[in-house]
């Protein structure tokens, strides 16, 4: 093919183009399909993508008592937090 390299970077070069080739067809077809792919109505009803969130209340191995000295110690910890 070409007379200045040798036949393995020959080889090699041609594997760089099929997998750059695959690589953008495959993107190609990820957009596509992102841009033009309408799932059927009512396909995801009822399924929650983020669950609700419960209140501490549900449950009561889901709560802690603090004592007051853990109390202070948490809230001298969120003081010490930047803000942004």
């Amino acid at each position: 093919m070409f007379p200045s390299i040798s036949l393995a970077q020959e080889i090699g070069l041609a594997v760089l183009l099929v997998a750059a080739l695959v690589w953008v067809l495959g993107l190609g077809h990820m957009l596509w399909d992102s841009r033009f792919h309408h799932p059927e109505p009512g396909a995801r009803e009822g399924v929650a993508l983020i669950p609700a969130q419960r209140s501490a209340a549900t449950h009561p191995m889901e709560t802690v008592q603090l004592t007051q000295a853990e109390e202070e110690a948490f809230a001298g910890l969120i003081r010490t937090l930047p803000l942004h």
